[in-house]
């Protein structure tokens, strides 16, 4: 992971600002992440500690989090301990990537405690620990390992701290060149030009801390520079020694990033450079983070509405079937007719007849099936009740099909909504369908209503003109950006036939760059998000109406003009934005 020994020393290098700080309050918002309200120190802020199994990091954090109405039982064991204490040492474990804080903290009684919080940085095995320093027992870990997950160590209340297991790695800041260069040796490398590949092997199984994104780059330099592998491993150790860090975050042309304390010359794409590492885990995660958030918190939704969406698809495949035979409607009526021009040429018994079809100008025989249980005229009445029955069965089928396919374009807007949520949206989400009667409120008594929010929060833009940009992001918002928070004169916008936001830039005057950029948040906030010349329609608000009953979310509207745009994302993360 790019978050390796290196970057967690220039990390906790910048949190000591932050030592004889306060810790004003503590908040878990997840399984996974815990906040620390930090004060005091000329230090106010938000620092993130996760230990989330595929983004576990630290790092001040600017972004909302939605907390849960109860706190885990973690959190209020860490409120207990922890709250209203003062950070006294925040170090690294060597170069692992281990942070460990010493807090002095009162209890009930005005006594003074030392407790040490260890947040783990391991991928998968990644855990945030409270212990006491003294005794070395632990109180509670953010993750319980037992006996039968690991036999090596055991994170459980009562249990003695374990370390996590060492790789018997070297410190690269404590290497000399003598022994250095008997690693090289040992990998077979003894004048220092084997292939950038190699030395890169080398050197992540000799030392700890070093990520293969960082001996890639020392290899990449040598090769490079024409230089030997341990003039730029030292040079750069140096550099690490003296916390002379470079944050910078590096997206290349297929959409991954990487970030690194380290500036990243062999890695090809957009570089974008920090003056604080934090700001670059911040910028990194800001995204990922809450869309793994979303995802997990709607699962179930996702999961029902998709579901949803298949069992209509299924009904509108059959109501086709049906309108098919209605179609044939026509046909019955003329065998009925036939039959009745024929009644002497067939009896009861007989299972068919040949007749002469006197609607063609060639008037051909052909054979009409009948029921030989009936008499020949209660055959030509059997065909004239298919006959009423298909007529009848036509104009509701069709209304049917008209339902369906609005519940199918109805669901197709709730789960955009979905893949472009934060996750202060997805409550909105779900009482939408809530009220539209999809699922059920959980948690509350029957009989009992839960008090709707009047406003919903709203994504606000300000464009390169200094115009408000509004876009709402669910059906919930998209009804009230349109039908309450606009004026006659706004100028609205959406997507050509395609599931979208709906946008409204807040005002009757504008140039063409505000309406260019409404129209790119239109697009990214689409399922076209992906595409390119995506048609985004634009009129005025007066001209933008919701039928009587119609589902959230769905207007008409009428004197469009329709603009073709490609979402453009770093576009979009310059246009300053808010939440109201």
């Amino acid at each position: 992971m790019s978050l390796d020994g290196i970057v967690t020393r220039a990390l906790v290098h910048e949190l000591q600002a932050c030592v004889k700080a306060r810790i004003h309050k503590i908040y878990q918002p997840t399984d996974n992440e815990l906040i620390m309200h930090i004060r005091g120190q000329g230090v106010n802020g938000k620092l993130l500690l996760s230990a989330h199994p595929s983004m576990p990091r630290i790092h001040w954090t600017e972004q909302p989090w939605a907390n849960p109405q109860e706190p885990p039982m973690f959190c209020m064991l860490l409120r207990k301990y922890c709250e209203g204490g003062v950070i006294e040492a925040i170090r690294q474990v060597g170069l692992e990537r281990i942070v460990e804080f010493d807090i002095r903290h009162r209890d009930e009684l005005g006594d003074s405690s030392l407790k040490k919080i260890v947040l783990e940085i391991m991928g998968r095995h990644s855990n945030l620990i409270l212990l006491d320093p003294v005794t070395g027992v632990i109180h509670d870990g953010i993750r319980h390992v037992t006996p039968a997950i690991s036999s090596h160590r055991v994170v459980l209340p009562g249990s003695d701290y374990v370390s996590p297991p060492s790789q018997d790695k070297v410190n690269p800041l404590e290497e000399s060149k003598a022994a250095f260069d008997a690693v090289m040796a040992s990998s077979g490398d003894e004048d220092n030009h084997s292939s950038e590949k190699a030395v890169s092997s080398a050197l992540l199984n000799a030392y700890t801390g070093l990520s293969p994104l960082i001996t890639r780059e020392i290899a990449f330099r040598a090769t490079q520079r024409q230089s030997d592998v341990w003039t730029i491993f030292h040079n750069m150790m140096e550099q690490v020694s003296t916390h002379a860090y470079e944050p910078n975050l590096v997206l290349s042309e297929d959409g991954k990033a990487l970030f690194s304390a380290i500036a990243l010359t062999h890695a090809q794409g957009e570089v974008q450079t920090f003056s604080s590492l934090h700001q670059c885990l911040e910028t990194f995660y800001r995204d990922k983070a809450s869309r793994d958030l979303v995802r997990q918190r709607t699962t179930d939704l996702n999961r029902f509405l998709l579901n949803e969406v298949a069992k209509n698809e299924k009904k509108q495949l059959k109501l086709k079937d049906k309108l098919a035979e209605a179609d044939d409607a026509d046909l019955v009526r003329r065998m009925g007719e036939l039959l009745t021009a024929h009644l002497h040429a067939f009896k009861k018994g007989d299972k068919s007849v040949g007749v002469v079809d006197y609607y063609e100008e060639e008037q051909p025989t052909i054979s009409i099936a009948l029921d030989p249980l009936l008499t020949p005229n209660e055959n030509a009445q059997r065909y004239f009740r298919k006959y009423n029955k298909l007529k009848n069965s036509r104009a509701v089928v069709a209304e049917q099909m008209q339902s369906t396919e609005t519940e199918i374009v109805y669901l197709g807007s709730v789960l955009q909504g979905l893949e472009s949520a934060t996750p202060a949206d997805i409550g909105e989400i779900r009482e939408e369908l809530i009220e539209q009667g999809y699922i059920r409120e959980r948690g509350l008594k029957r009989g009992m209503k839960k008090k709707k929010k009047d406003t919903p929060s709203i994504l606000c833009y300000t464009s390169s003109e200094g115009i408000p940009i509004y876009v709402g992001k669910n059906n919930t918002q998209n009804d009230y950006v349109t039908n309450r928070l606009a004026m006659s004169s706004d100028t609205w916008l959406h997507t050509k036939d395609i599931p979208g936001s709906h946008v409204l830039i807040r005002s009757s005057e504008y140039g063409d760059a505000t309406l260019h950029e409404a129209a790119v948040l239109a697009a990214y906030y689409s399922k076209a998000r992906q595409s390119s010349s995506v048609p985004v329609d634009y009129t005025r608000i007066r001209n933008v109406r919701k039928p009587s009953g119609a589902k959230p979310g769905f207007v008409i509207y009428d004197g469009q003009k329709t603009l073709y745009v490609t979402p453009d994302e770093a576009l979009i993360q310059q246009m300053p934005s808010t939440v109201k």
